[in-house]
């Protein structure tokens, strides 16, 4: 029998109202107890958390590890070991590999490596589509029973609605989550960055934000069709999150999630053609980025992902309008997402809910919770620890972060997966 005792910290567990200063006891990889400070629990392990938060393990919905196939720019084993240096106990790997995940095999072996990495949980995302390539559906009993928890073809949108259609019904007929990357694109055909004035000022080809919108519409046409829910991923517009507002305010059972660059940055960031600033869906304007913060408040977004996407300098340091789409994100996502608790956009307990609970109800996975019995994957975070992260102090192969250099106050210091921590902070493991 193995033990760890979290003693002294405040324990927040959106799921069943809790925020208190508490003990926490875990034996053999479970929850066993929530205790007030001070009793007489025993344990082979101690972490004093006094002045530390204790979370449900943060789990991120939306990650592209890049092996098979590009592991130069990212391993399972690289990417999972930042994912629990940022404080996630999970994540979610999105399909766009080479080959993309869309067989059994292909599960499994994502499954595989990530149980060797020893680091953060992995689930498997598989394609929504043979190939990702929006013809032909996957066979989806076949992949929810070798470990998959949704479908995505994540990087491209399935254009047909008759395909998407039986995507939503199958799906739901099997238990996989869908999720969507609304984009047409005819409408983001050649463009580099967001449709505007920085756009026009540097002489870039633009992306409206009508080719999210226009894509957003459409699905949730489908999922009121069919009745069955739905998951947006990276959402970036306001006119996406009023959609979603719209459907939801008819009882249309569809989430969306956005992503810290989103919430920090605009299209003014690209300054003069910083490739670190390129993503897709490209950042917007702050009449957006204000939408957004706003739909997180008011629960119409239900999960903050990092969408980490890394790639290494081949990719990004060339000219801008070749540099490939996306940026890092597993190591800044949560002291970023703290800033907004500082603000009192969110309470703590809200991102609890955005960052662990809800999406591990929105993927159908263990997780969120605290509750006694339950796997012991924890996140202890210091909200007061300053830094700076800097790409010598990264775990992630690549380099493509639009915060380096930013100040930064909130890191995780345990990150614990079944009752073993995978990530301390300062230890030299």
């Amino acid at each position: 029998m193995t033990s760890l005792l979290i003693r002294g910290g405040r324990v927040l567990d959106p799921a069943r109202n809790i925020d208190d200063r508490l003990d926490l006891l875990v034996r053999d990889g479970l929850i066993a107890a929530l205790e007030n400070p001070g009793g007489q629990a025993e344990a082979d392990r101690v972490i004093e958390a006094e002045g530390r938060l204790v979370l449900p393990g943060l789990i991120d919905p939306h990650v592209h590890l890049r092996e098979p196939g590009h592991e130069y720019k990212e391993t399972v084993a690289s990417g999972l070991a930042a994912a629990a240096a940022g404080g996630f106990t999970a994540v979610a790997a999105m399909p766009n590999t080479s080959p993309a995940v869309d067989n059994a095999e292909e599960v499994a072996a994502l499954l595989a490596r990530g149980a060797a990495a020893g680091a953060a949980r992995v689930w498997p995302v598989a394609a929504m589509t043979k190939g990702r390539r929006g013809e032909e559906l996957t066979e989806y009993y076949d992949l929810k029973s070798a470990g998959a928890v949704a479908v995505s073809d994540d990087g491209d949108w399935v254009k047909n609605p008759k395909v998407f259609r039986r995507v939503l019904d199958y799906a739901a007929a099997v238990g996989l989550a869908v999720l969507s990357h609304a984009e047409d694109p005819e409408l983001s055909k050649g463009g580099a960055i967001y449709e505007g004035r920085v756009s026009t000022r540097l002489g870039l080809p633009g992306i409206p934000p009508q080719a999210e919108s226009l894509a957003v519409h459409r699905d949730l046409s489908l999922a009121e069709l069919t009745g069955k829910p739905l998951h947006f991923c990276h959402l970036s517009t306001k006119g996406s999150v009023e959609a979603l507002r719209a459907a939801q305010g008819k009882g249309l059972r569809v989430t969306g999630e956005t992503a810290p660059h989103y919430l920090f940055l605009t299209h003014e960031a690209v300054g003069d053609y910083d490739p670190n600033a390129k993503m897709k869906p490209p950042l917007g304007t702050a009449e957006d980025q204000a939408a957004l913060r706003a739909a997180l408040a008011d629960g119409t977004l239900s999960a903050i992902a990092t969408d980490h996407a890394p790639h290494s300098v081949l990719e990004k340091e060339v000219e801008f309008i070749d540099a490939s789409f996306g940026v890092i994100g597993l190591e800044t996502a949560l002291p970023l997402a703290l800033e907004l608790t500082r603000s009192g956009l969110l309470t703590l307990s809200r991102l609890a809910e955005l960052m662990s609970l809800n999406p591990a109800r929105i993927l159908g996975v263990p997780g969120g919770s605290l509750a006694p019995g339950r796997p012991a994957d924890v996140t202890v975070v210091d909200p007061d620890l300053d830094f700076t992260l800097t790409p010598e102090g990264s775990k992630s192969l690549s380099r493509n972060s639009p915060f380096w250099g930013r100040p930064l106050k909130g890191r995780a210091t345990h990150t614990i997966v079944g009752g073993r921590v995978v990530f301390e902070l300062g230890s030299t493991e």
